[in-house]
Protein backbone atom coordinates (compact mmCIF):
# COMPACT_ATOMS: atom_id res chain seq x y z
CA UNK A 1 0.00 0.00 0.00
CA UNK A 2 1.61 3.40 -0.95
CA UNK A 3 0.18 7.16 -0.76
CA UNK A 4 -2.36 7.72 -3.48
CA UNK A 5 -3.43 4.19 -3.09
CA UNK A 6 -7.54 3.80 -3.00
CA UNK A 7 -8.12 1.11 -0.17
CA UNK A 8 -11.68 -0.05 0.69
CA UNK A 9 -13.40 -0.46 3.71
CA UNK A 10 -16.25 -3.46 3.93
CA UNK A 11 -18.29 -5.40 6.43
CA UNK A 12 -18.45 -8.73 5.09
CA UNK A 13 -19.51 -9.74 9.56
CA UNK A 14 -20.86 -8.33 12.15
CA UNK A 15 -22.11 -4.30 11.91
CA UNK A 16 -19.21 -1.49 12.84
CA UNK A 17 -19.79 1.02 15.24
CA UNK A 18 -20.64 4.27 13.45
CA UNK A 19 -17.87 6.23 15.43
CA UNK A 20 -15.25 3.63 16.02
CA UNK A 21 -15.33 2.93 12.18
CA UNK A 22 -15.10 6.89 11.02
CA UNK A 23 -12.65 7.25 13.17
CA UNK A 24 -10.65 4.10 11.66
CA UNK A 25 -11.15 6.23 8.09
CA UNK A 26 -9.47 9.00 9.12
CA UNK A 27 -6.58 7.01 10.94
CA UNK A 28 -6.04 5.42 7.03
CA UNK A 29 -6.36 8.33 5.49
CA UNK A 30 -3.47 10.07 7.10
CA UNK A 31 -1.54 7.65 5.65
CA UNK A 32 -2.14 9.43 2.29
CA UNK A 33 -4.61 7.08 0.89
CA UNK A 34 -8.10 7.54 -0.51
CA UNK A 35 -10.84 5.74 1.96
CA UNK A 36 -14.09 4.90 0.03
CA UNK A 37 -16.40 2.91 2.31
CA UNK A 38 -18.63 -0.29 1.39
CA UNK A 39 -22.34 1.12 0.34
CA UNK A 40 -23.36 -1.97 2.77
CA UNK A 41 -20.89 -1.61 5.56
CA UNK A 42 -22.86 0.31 7.97
CA UNK A 43 -26.46 -1.73 7.34
CA UNK A 44 -27.42 -3.73 10.36
CA UNK A 45 -29.47 -7.22 9.29
CA UNK A 46 -32.59 -7.72 10.98
CA UNK A 47 -31.28 -10.54 13.61
CA UNK A 48 -28.83 -7.82 14.85
CA UNK A 49 -26.03 -9.55 14.48
CA UNK A 50 -25.32 -9.00 10.48
CA UNK A 51 -24.29 -6.08 8.66
CA UNK A 52 -26.92 -6.55 6.14
CA UNK A 53 -28.00 -9.59 4.41
CA UNK A 54 -25.64 -11.72 3.24
CA UNK A 55 -25.70 -11.10 0.05
CA UNK A 56 -25.14 -6.88 0.23
CA UNK A 57 -21.85 -8.48 1.93
CA UNK A 58 -20.49 -10.21 -0.19
CA UNK A 59 -21.70 -7.72 -2.96
CA UNK A 60 -20.07 -5.12 -0.91
CA UNK A 61 -16.61 -7.51 -0.49
CA UNK A 62 -16.85 -8.42 -4.28
CA UNK A 63 -17.13 -5.53 -5.54
CA UNK A 64 -13.94 -3.70 -3.43
CA UNK A 65 -11.78 -6.69 -4.72
CA UNK A 66 -12.67 -6.64 -8.36
CA UNK A 67 -12.38 -2.99 -7.94
CA UNK A 68 -9.28 -2.06 -10.19
CA UNK A 69 -8.47 0.87 -8.73
CA UNK A 70 -8.53 -0.66 -5.13
CA UNK A 71 -4.80 -1.75 -4.23
CA UNK A 72 -6.22 -3.13 -0.19
CA UNK A 73 -9.93 -4.32 1.42
CA UNK A 74 -10.14 -3.86 5.27
CA UNK A 75 -12.86 -5.48 6.90
CA UNK A 76 -14.41 -3.12 9.36
CA UNK A 77 -14.95 -5.47 12.37
CA UNK A 78 -15.25 -8.84 12.93
CA UNK A 79 -18.07 -10.37 15.13
CA UNK A 80 -19.98 -13.11 12.87
CA UNK A 81 -21.13 -13.54 9.47
CA UNK A 82 -17.88 -13.93 6.98
CA UNK A 83 -18.80 -17.68 6.65
CA UNK A 84 -22.34 -16.93 5.21
CA UNK A 85 -20.96 -15.24 2.27
CA UNK A 86 -18.25 -17.63 1.31
CA UNK A 87 -20.89 -19.80 -0.85
CA UNK A 88 -21.79 -16.60 -2.49
CA UNK A 89 -18.54 -14.64 -3.82
CA UNK A 90 -17.50 -15.47 -7.95
CA UNK A 91 -14.43 -16.47 -7.05
CA UNK A 92 -13.67 -16.56 -10.86
CA UNK A 93 -14.13 -13.08 -11.40
CA UNK A 94 -12.03 -12.67 -7.95
CA UNK A 95 -9.20 -14.74 -9.36
CA UNK A 96 -9.59 -12.80 -12.59
CA UNK A 97 -8.98 -9.13 -10.47
CA UNK A 98 -5.26 -9.78 -9.71
CA UNK A 99 -4.01 -9.85 -6.50
CA UNK A 100 -4.45 -7.20 -3.27
CA UNK A 101 -4.54 -7.41 0.12
CA UNK A 102 -7.27 -8.05 2.28
CA UNK A 103 -6.87 -7.08 6.01
CA UNK A 104 -8.85 -8.17 8.99
CA UNK A 105 -9.38 -11.03 11.91
CA UNK A 106 -11.41 -12.87 13.91
CA UNK A 107 -14.31 -14.01 12.39
CA UNK A 108 -12.37 -12.66 9.50
CA UNK A 109 -10.35 -16.20 9.36
CA UNK A 110 -13.03 -17.91 7.22
CA UNK A 111 -12.09 -15.03 4.30
CA UNK A 112 -8.07 -15.54 4.87
CA UNK A 113 -8.85 -19.65 4.82
CA UNK A 114 -10.95 -19.34 1.64
CA UNK A 115 -8.85 -16.45 -0.02
CA UNK A 116 -5.82 -19.24 0.40
CA UNK A 117 -7.32 -21.84 -1.16
CA UNK A 118 -9.49 -20.25 -3.67
CA UNK A 119 -7.11 -17.15 -5.12
CA UNK A 120 -3.97 -18.32 -3.87
CA UNK A 121 -3.50 -14.56 -2.10
CA UNK A 122 -1.68 -13.82 0.80
CA UNK A 123 -3.66 -11.78 3.40
CA UNK A 124 -2.52 -9.64 6.50
CA UNK A 125 -4.14 -10.50 10.12
CA UNK A 126 -4.39 -7.17 10.93
CA UNK A 127 -5.99 -4.79 12.84
CA UNK A 128 -9.37 -3.49 11.67
CA UNK A 129 -10.66 0.09 11.23
CA UNK A 130 -14.07 -0.16 13.38
CA UNK A 131 -12.35 -1.80 16.07
CA UNK A 132 -10.12 -0.11 19.24
CA UNK A 133 -7.62 0.10 19.40
CA UNK A 134 -6.37 0.88 15.81
CA UNK A 135 -4.17 3.90 15.73
CA UNK A 136 -4.12 4.38 19.03
CA UNK A 137 -1.22 1.63 20.17
CA UNK A 138 1.48 2.20 19.37
CA UNK A 139 2.94 -1.12 18.25
CA UNK A 140 0.00 -2.25 16.54
CA UNK A 141 -0.05 0.63 14.11
CA UNK A 142 3.75 0.54 13.34
CA UNK A 143 3.23 -3.32 12.78
CA UNK A 144 0.27 -2.61 10.48
CA UNK A 145 1.59 0.05 8.61
CA UNK A 146 4.99 -1.67 8.57
CA UNK A 147 3.63 -4.74 6.85
CA UNK A 148 1.30 -3.16 4.35
CA UNK A 149 4.62 -1.66 3.21
CA UNK A 150 5.94 -4.58 2.49
CA UNK A 151 8.94 -4.78 5.04
CA UNK A 152 10.06 -7.81 6.71
CA UNK A 153 7.74 -8.10 9.72
CA UNK A 154 9.07 -10.09 13.01
CA UNK A 155 6.55 -10.72 16.04
CA UNK A 156 8.53 -12.08 19.79
CA UNK A 157 5.92 -14.49 21.81
CA UNK A 158 7.00 -15.68 25.54
CA UNK A 159 8.58 -19.18 25.25
CA UNK A 160 8.14 -22.32 23.27
CA UNK A 161 6.25 -25.18 24.77
CA UNK A 162 8.22 -27.47 23.02
CA UNK A 163 11.61 -28.45 24.42
CA UNK A 164 14.14 -29.21 21.53
CA UNK A 165 12.17 -28.92 18.97
CA UNK A 166 14.32 -26.55 16.21
CA UNK A 167 13.31 -23.72 14.01
CA UNK A 168 11.31 -24.41 10.85
CA UNK A 169 10.03 -22.10 8.12
CA UNK A 170 6.94 -22.64 5.98
CA UNK A 171 3.54 -20.98 4.64
CA UNK A 172 1.84 -19.56 7.79
CA UNK A 173 -1.54 -20.33 7.80
CA UNK A 174 -4.73 -19.97 10.42
CA UNK A 175 -6.03 -17.59 12.23
CA UNK A 176 -9.30 -17.89 14.91
CA UNK A 177 -9.62 -21.43 16.00
CA UNK A 178 -13.54 -21.64 16.27
CA UNK A 179 -13.80 -20.29 12.53
CA UNK A 180 -11.35 -22.48 11.54
CA UNK A 181 -13.36 -25.69 13.09
CA UNK A 182 -15.97 -24.31 12.15
CA UNK A 183 -14.79 -25.12 8.40
CA UNK A 184 -14.60 -28.90 8.65
CA UNK A 185 -16.40 -30.82 6.42
CA UNK A 186 -17.08 -27.79 4.11
CA UNK A 187 -15.63 -27.45 1.33
CA UNK A 188 -13.06 -25.05 2.85
CA UNK A 189 -12.24 -27.92 5.65
CA UNK A 190 -8.41 -26.66 6.85
CA UNK A 191 -5.82 -28.76 5.67
CA UNK A 192 -2.34 -27.78 6.89
CA UNK A 193 0.15 -30.41 5.74
CA UNK A 194 3.09 -28.13 5.36
CA UNK A 195 2.36 -25.12 7.01
CA UNK A 196 3.50 -23.12 10.03
CA UNK A 197 0.17 -22.97 12.13
CA UNK A 198 -1.37 -19.49 13.58
CA UNK A 199 -4.03 -20.05 16.26
CA UNK A 200 -5.91 -17.54 18.91
CA UNK A 201 -8.95 -16.91 20.37
CA UNK A 202 -11.33 -15.18 22.80
CA UNK A 203 -13.96 -16.02 25.44
CA UNK A 204 -13.64 -19.79 24.82
CA UNK A 205 -13.55 -22.26 27.71
CA UNK A 206 -10.32 -24.63 28.32
CA UNK A 207 -12.74 -27.59 27.73
CA UNK A 208 -14.23 -25.61 24.59
CA UNK A 209 -10.48 -25.24 23.03
CA UNK A 210 -9.73 -28.88 23.75
CA UNK A 211 -12.65 -29.61 21.58
CA UNK A 212 -11.75 -27.66 18.73
CA UNK A 213 -8.53 -28.81 18.75
CA UNK A 214 -9.76 -32.67 18.99
CA UNK A 215 -12.08 -31.90 16.22
CA UNK A 216 -9.01 -30.39 13.47
CA UNK A 217 -6.97 -33.30 15.00
CA UNK A 218 -9.56 -35.74 14.12
CA UNK A 219 -10.04 -34.77 10.69
CA UNK A 220 -6.33 -34.33 9.91
CA UNK A 221 -6.44 -30.81 9.72
CA UNK A 222 -2.66 -30.83 11.60
CA UNK A 223 -1.03 -33.58 9.32
CA UNK A 224 2.14 -32.62 8.12
CA UNK A 225 2.31 -29.44 9.70
CA UNK A 226 5.83 -27.76 10.51
CA UNK A 227 5.17 -26.09 13.92
CA UNK A 228 2.72 -24.01 15.53
CA UNK A 229 2.71 -20.01 16.59
CA UNK A 230 0.16 -19.68 19.27
CA UNK A 231 -1.20 -16.02 19.78
CA UNK A 232 -3.83 -14.65 22.57
CA UNK A 233 -6.07 -16.26 24.18
CA UNK A 234 -8.10 -13.62 25.93
CA UNK A 235 -10.80 -14.36 28.67
CA UNK A 236 -9.97 -18.20 27.60
CA UNK A 237 -8.85 -19.04 31.42
CA UNK A 238 -5.96 -21.36 31.45
CA UNK A 239 -5.26 -22.56 28.53
CA UNK A 240 -2.28 -23.85 28.11
CA UNK A 241 -2.43 -27.19 29.80
CA UNK A 242 -4.73 -27.73 26.85
CA UNK A 243 -2.30 -26.59 24.44
CA UNK A 244 0.40 -28.76 25.44
CA UNK A 245 -2.29 -31.90 25.72
CA UNK A 246 -3.39 -31.38 22.37
CA UNK A 247 -0.49 -30.07 20.35
CA UNK A 248 3.17 -31.56 21.88
CA UNK A 249 2.41 -35.00 20.61
CA UNK A 250 2.41 -34.10 17.62
CA UNK A 251 6.62 -33.65 17.60
CA UNK A 252 6.45 -29.91 16.05
CA UNK A 253 7.77 -26.70 17.14
CA UNK A 254 5.31 -24.76 19.41
CA UNK A 255 5.34 -20.94 19.80
CA UNK A 256 3.41 -19.43 22.38
CA UNK A 257 2.60 -15.66 23.62
CA UNK A 258 2.68 -13.98 20.03
CA UNK A 259 0.74 -10.18 20.76
CA UNK A 260 -1.59 -11.43 17.67
CA UNK A 261 -4.85 -11.62 17.85
CA UNK A 262 -7.72 -9.75 20.36
CA UNK A 263 -5.96 -7.84 23.27
CA UNK A 264 -5.01 -4.45 23.99
CA UNK A 265 -1.66 -5.22 21.39
CA UNK A 266 -2.66 -6.85 18.21
CA UNK A 267 0.27 -6.99 15.97
CA UNK A 268 -0.05 -7.91 11.96
CA UNK A 269 1.60 -11.23 10.48
CA UNK A 270 1.33 -12.50 7.04
CA UNK A 271 -0.79 -15.60 6.26
CA UNK A 272 -0.68 -17.17 3.08
CA UNK A 273 3.08 -15.99 2.79
CA UNK A 274 6.22 -17.80 3.97
CA UNK A 275 7.58 -17.40 7.80
CA UNK A 276 9.71 -18.91 9.81
CA UNK A 277 9.82 -20.01 13.71
CA UNK A 278 13.21 -18.85 15.34
CA UNK A 279 13.58 -21.18 18.33
CA UNK A 280 16.40 -19.29 20.12
CA UNK A 281 14.78 -15.66 19.56
CA UNK A 282 11.03 -17.43 20.29
CA UNK A 283 10.01 -15.33 17.39
CA UNK A 284 8.12 -15.54 14.13
CA UNK A 285 9.21 -13.79 11.33
CA UNK A 286 8.73 -13.82 7.32
CA UNK A 287 9.39 -11.20 4.36
CA UNK A 288 6.11 -11.12 2.45
CA UNK A 289 6.27 -11.32 -1.58
CA UNK A 290 3.63 -11.38 -3.85
CA UNK A 291 5.16 -14.60 -5.20
CA UNK A 292 4.65 -16.02 -1.54
CA UNK A 293 0.94 -18.25 -2.27
CA UNK A 294 -0.94 -20.67 -0.18
CA UNK A 295 -1.74 -22.98 -2.97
Amino acid sequence: MRPGDTVAVVSPSGPPDPILLQRGVVALERLGVKVVVGPYALDRQELGYLAGSDRARAADLQGAWCDPAVSTVFCARGGYGAARVLGLLDWAAMRAAGPKTLVGFSDVTALHHAFHLELGAPTLHGPMPGCVPFEEERATWESLTGALEGRAWSVTGSGILSPGAGPVSGVVAGGNLSLLASLCGTRWSPRFTGNIVFLEDVGEEPYRVDRMLTQLLLAGAFDGVRGFALGTWEECGDVYPVLRDRLLPLGVPVLAGLPVGHGGRTLSIWLGALGAIDTESCSLAGRFSNVDAAR
